[in-house]
């Protein structure tokens, strides 16, 4: 038995999972405060956006050593 093509990819599409429930817990955890605390949706998704693009970027390292390694 022979594995063609690049091993990388299995270990990008593994590498997803993480950033992809770190980004459903966050807007979970938003959209369940904001129903509790309307009036805090401000201060909310100021911390959301911030998590959301830390939690992306690691998507985006593990796509960048994919290809480069």
């Amino acid at each position: 038995m022979e594995i063609t093509g690049s091993i990388n990819m299995i270990g990008y599409a593994l590498a997803t999972v993480g950033p992809a429930l770190g980004i459903a817990w966050i807007f979970s955890s938003a959209i369940t405060g904001i129903a509790r605390q309307p009036e805090a949706r401000g201060a909310m998704m100021s911390a959301v956006y911030i998590g959301f693009a830390v939690t992306e970027a690691l998507a985006i390292i593990a796509i960048a050593l994919a290809f480069a390694l």
